[in-house]
């Protein structure tokens, strides 16, 4: 069952040759999310294969420019190829001013519906519930409003074992109610367990996005023990002034975070255009846990 990150963009405000601004394709299955919008996400979802068509649900996690500036472009294109059906977009309430003062200034009316939901409060929010997934917003510690999101994947049914139905001869009927951990009860009154006609449910999984954010040890709270963590890592830490004074974060604060969080992988990202070669971020990193990769466009990560 898929539960796949695609990174589009890794790089910081100042996008860089082979780096584009924060962008990430999650999908949970047959669902797909949106987070970020950077410019360039379009073309990176095409090299991706990634059909913006298949989107229903955006996350904007605030409003600097390298995390939004390309969403009134995929919006537009996807007037262009006549959707009809809605978008939900999350956001900081001034982005929907901006969107619709762009659709006035090119005199556009969109062919589907376009909903905007705010970001808002100061602790963790559940915003939005699908058969495959809930997801949730919570507060980053940035120069201007900003949130982070926390995917969780529903658990999933048992698995019926197909030798099982034929022994006891199990109607079709009762098939959803055994998949959800009910026993069997055969005609002759016998209680099969479920454990034996069944096997066990996948565990359900989770990914936490942490964008733009000063070192802050309550982000903690809302990303504990998730099986994917990314976080921002703009700077080295030798460079920690200029990320205190610019509200960011060094890899080692990014894995600091991740150990004290107990999450099972990092991913750091978000790099200043300073760094050709990213190789010092991830090993300050390492140094503090092991466990981290580092983003670049156009990476998979499958989370198991």
């Amino acid at each position: 069952m898929s539960l796949k990150l695609t990174i589009l963009g890794c790089g910081s405000a100042t996008p860089t040759i082979d780096r584009n601004p924060t962008a990430q394709a999650l999908q949970v299955l047959e669902r797909f999310f949106l987070i970020d919008c950077g410019e360039g996400t379009q073309l990176q979802l095409r090299r991706n294969k990634i059909r913006p068509r298949h989107f229903d649900h955006i996350f904007i996690s605030h409003l600097h420019g390298d995390h939004y500036l390309g969403l009134f472009g995929l919006l537009s294109s996807l007037h262009l190829y006549s959707r009809s059906k809605p978008m939900h977009v999350f956001c900081p309430s001034p982005l929907k001013e901006i969107i619709e003062l762009q659709l006035k200034a090119s005199d556009t009316r969109l062919t589907y519906e376009l909903y905007f939901h705010e970001l808002q409060g100061n602790e963790e929010q559940l915003i939005v519930e699908t058969n495959e997934a809930l997801v949730y917003s919570f507060p980053m510690n940035h120069r201007i409003p900003c949130w982070g999101f926390k995917f969780v994947e529903k658990p999933r049914p048992r698995s019926m074992k197909g030798e099982k139905i034929r022994e006891y001869n199990i109607p079709f009927s009762k098939i959803d109610e055994i998949r959800n951990g009910k026993d069997f009860i055969t005609e002759t009154g016998r209680i099969i367990q479920n454990e034996e006609l069944t096997f066990p449910a996948k565990v359900a999984r989770t990914y936490a996005f942490c964008s733009d954010t000063i070192y802050d040890e309550q982000i903690i709270s809302y990303v504990r023990n998730v099986d994917l963590l990314y976080h921002e890592a703009t700077f080295a830490h030798d460079l920690l002034d200029k990320a205190i004074n610019r509200y960011h974060s060094t890899a080692l604060q990014a894995a600091q975070i991740a150990v004290k969080a107990e999450v099972k992988k990092l991913i750091i990202g978000h790099y200043s255009s300073r760094y050709g070669d990213i190789t010092a971020l991830l090993n300050e990193a390492r140094t503090v846990f092991q466990n981290t990769i580092a983003a670049s466009d156009n990476l998979v990560i499958e989370i198991s």
